[in-house]
């Protein structure tokens, strides 16, 4: 039997066959933990002064105390704790901690996650042949944290995006082949390639959807702005099993109504649980909750999964239903029930210590059938992993950017020039239009207008292909500023706004030379960078350490004027604009947006609904 890291079919009947008899008191166990009560979830009850008895890393008995009739080992006993599962995150991009798995298991774990279901279309993008072997390598290593990865639909996002990754059905197959841990496909964005045959993407989406399905995987949705009744039947006729996306609680209702497994997110959670409990839900097993995407510093600040919890109970429910959305019901859903969810035999032994339930007050935590944090301290492994070349070196690009590479310049002898003019979260289905000045032969921006420069430069070619254009209350109205990112979901190319062409050059070829992050140029100085040396998208570092270079830069960023405006999205806000790291995604309700330059999209400028393309000046 191999040490039960990672599971597999073989592995599971040795192990069984083990616990079995350890059930039974045939074979000796390793350790006992005794508690004063403990929560379960299949039946919603709690029971006291109860025994769990653990072999290995699995759950082989659990009963009340003294019941057990085998030889134990080694004996704990709490009896002011309350014990109930680990938590598990439903939907969660680990990559937006902007931690490798290691260190995001020592940040979430003190905090009850024992278990993630990663919805990897983020670092697949930027190295899809080694997706599977990323997320697997600490818990081969002896990482505790459970990672289930679910490979991404979105690999490309669009037809008119490509890069570091590309999945189509044939590679779906083969991921639900190579391991039982990947529970399905990550979220299906790209509604308009799914309801729409003639669509560029419409045979590889559906061709991994039907690989999820013959594979008894889950194909997880995204429903974002899909409220219609005829495109939430749609969504549902399509396969799509969930949603992350619910925006209010008349949809979130609609959904669940249609059979729809739904995944509430913090931010409108208080307004939709008071909503379903005033309609007089009594049923909450399709209703899990969601990170989806949290930074480090947030989480250090705020909490992971029981974070929501607490949110949840906040908001009116019964500590016992929110405990279960986060451990049975996303096990239920992910088919995962064998493995995680509840305290049971079978199970790996991971549970969450309480001392006070309705406060959601962590003491201990627990995984893999010993404890691994006390407080808010990590007491579990982290594997001393030395990254290869194809996650640290994933900045491809094979030369050193200049500020003519920002310019859009004008057709000869014009003063002016027509420009094609978007917002971050640009979800109207045209696009604004504006007639901006001309100087030097160069088309300006226009501050009065609220006008910064945008762009995105491919870090996948070698060639550093670059695309830009105007848009509006986003970017820094200081001269000579400029900020850039590789963070730029969900293709994950940097992106770089700035008031001049020479300040974006000095930024990009900074964070080049960094292998990606974050980089802040004010006043023509470099004044603030946050390494992700790993993917771009990541740092391997403590939470801590990541969180001390975000507060600089966010020190920095406090001295710059940054414009704002208004957009569709409610989580836009005024200052430092971190929230652009997702005003480069394109799936729905995006319309018009900028990609870097590709072969259906020559400048960048697509509407990913359509595909129609047009220029950005004229």
């Amino acid at each position: 039997m191999s040490a039960d890291l990672l599971i597999t079919g073989a592995d599971e009947v040795a192990i069984r066959q083990e616990l079995t008899l350890v059930a039974l008191g045939r074979k000796a166990a390793d350790r006992a933990l005794r508690v004063g009560r403990l929560l379960d979830v299949h039946t919603r009850t709690w029971l006291t002064d109860q025994e769990i008895v653990f072999k290995g890393r699995r759950i082989a008995w659990v009963g009340p105390a003294g019941a057990y009739t085998g030889e134990v080992a080694e004996r704990v006993h709490e009896p002011d704790l309350s014990a109930v599962p680990g938590f598990g995150e439903v939907h969660k991009h680990i990559e937006s901690s902007h931690l490798t798995p290691e260190y995001e298991a020592a940040l979430v774990m003190p905090r009850g996650n024992t278990w993630t279901c990663e919805a990897s279309h983020e670092f697949s993008n930027v190295n899809g042949p080694h997706n599977l072997e990323f997320w697997f390598t600490p818990r081969r290593l002896g990482s505790p944290l459970k990672i289930f990865p679910q490979p991404g639909s979105a690999v490309p996002p669009t037809a008119y995006e490509w890069g570091g990754g590309y999945f189509d059905g044939p590679a779906q197959a083969g991921f639900m082949a190579e391991s039982v841990m990947v529970t399905g496909l990550d979220e299906v964005m790209d509604w308009p390639a799914v309801s729409d045959p003639k669509n560029p993407s419409y045979d590889r989406l559906w061709g991994m959807i039907g690989a999820t399905l013959a594979g008894r995987g889950v194909v997880e949705g995204h429903g974002s702005g899909l409220r219609d009744i005829g495109e939430i039947n749609a969504f549902a006729a399509a396969g799509l099993a969930s949603d992350h996306e619910v925006q209010t609680p008349e949809e979130t209702w609609d959904k669940l109504r249609h059979g729809l497994f739904t995944e509430i997110r913090v931010y409108n959670m208080a307004e939709i649980i008071k909503y379903l409990l005033a309609q007089g839900l009594e049923d909450w097993s399709q209703v899990a909750f969601t990170t989806d995407d949290r930074s480090a510093s947030h989480t250090l600040r705020d909490g992971a999964t029981d974070h929501n919890i607490r949110s949840a109970i906040a908001a009116g429910l019964k500590p016992e239903i929110a405990i279960q959305c986060a451990t049975i019901n996303p096990a239920r859903h992910m088919r995962l029930t064998p493995s995680i969810g509840s305290i049971a035999p079978g199970r790996f032994g991971d549970m969450v210590l309480l001392s006070d339930v309705e406060a959601l007050k962590i003491e201990k935590v627990w995984a893999d059938g010993r404890q691994v944090s006390d407080g808010t301290r990590f007491l579990g492994a982290i594997p001393p992993i030395e990254w290869p070349d194809w996650a640290k070196q994933t900045i491809n690009i094979q030369r050193r950017l200049t500020a003519e590479d920002f310019r859009i310049p004008a057709a000869p002898g014009r003063t002016t020039m027509q420009a094609a003019v978007i917002r971050p979260f640009h979800w109207h289905p045209e696009f604004y239009t504006m007639e901006l000045p001309v100087v030097d032969g160069a088309v300006q921006r226009l501050e009065s207008e609220n006008l910064t420069k945008f762009s995105i430069i491919d870090r996948f070619s070698g060639e550093g292909l670059v695309s830009k254009m105007f848009w509006r209350g986003c970017g820094p109205r200081d001269p000579d500023t400029a900020l850039a990112c590789s963070v730029g979901h969900d293709k994950h190319n940097i992106w770089c706004c700035g008031s001049s062409d020479e300040a974006m050059a000095v930024a990009v070829n900074a964070l080049i030379d960094q292998q990606g992050g974050w980089v802040l140029v004010h006043r023509g100085e470099l004044v603030a960078t946050v390494r992700f040396e790993i993917g771009g998208l990541m740092t391997q570092r403590p939470a801590e350490a990541l969180d001390a270079e975000m507060q600089g830069l966010y020190r920095a960023a406090e001295k710059v004027d940054w414009m704002y405006e208004p957009t569709y999205r409610p989580r836009w806000y005024p200052g430092f604009p971190e929230r652009l790291m997702f005003a480069t995604l394109t799936c729905a309700p995006w319309t018009w947006v900028l990609v870097a330059p590709s072969p259906l999209a020559p400048e960048g400028f697509v509407n990913v609904g359509t595909g129609e393309t047009h220029p950005i000046v004229w």
